[in-house]
C-alpha cells in the first residue's frame, strides 16, 4: 500500500484519486507519520440482467388470448 502525506494529498488529490482509481491500489494517508485515511478502489458491481427485471410487477386475470371488449357494439367490419 502507497503512503502519501496529507500535505501532498491536498495538493495533488484528484491525480491520487485517478490513480487509484485505474491502478486499484489503495493509498494511506498520513499525518506526521500516522494514518489518518485509506483511499481504496470501489467494489465492483456485479452487472445485473434485464430478463426477468419486471418478474412479480403484474398480475393476469381471465384468458389473455381471449378479445377484450364485447364486439356486439361494434359496427367495423359489418355490411
Amino acid at each position: 500500500m502507497q503512503e502519501i502525506a496529507i500535505s501532498k494529498f491536498k495538493a495533488t488529490c484528484l491525480a491520487v484519486l485517478e490513480n487509484v482509481r485505474r491502478t486499484r491500489t489503495p493509498v494511506r494517508v498520513t499525518r506526521f507519520g500516522r494514518p489518518v485515511a485509506e483511499i481504496t478502489p470501489p467494489s465492483a458491481t456485479p452487472a445485473t440482467s434485464w430478463l426477468g427485471c419486471m418478474r412479480d410487477s403484474c398480475e393476469s386475470f381471465g384468458d389473455l388470448v381471449e378479445p377484450v371488449g364485447a364486439f356486439k357494439g361494434w359496427t367495423a367490419g359489418r355490411k
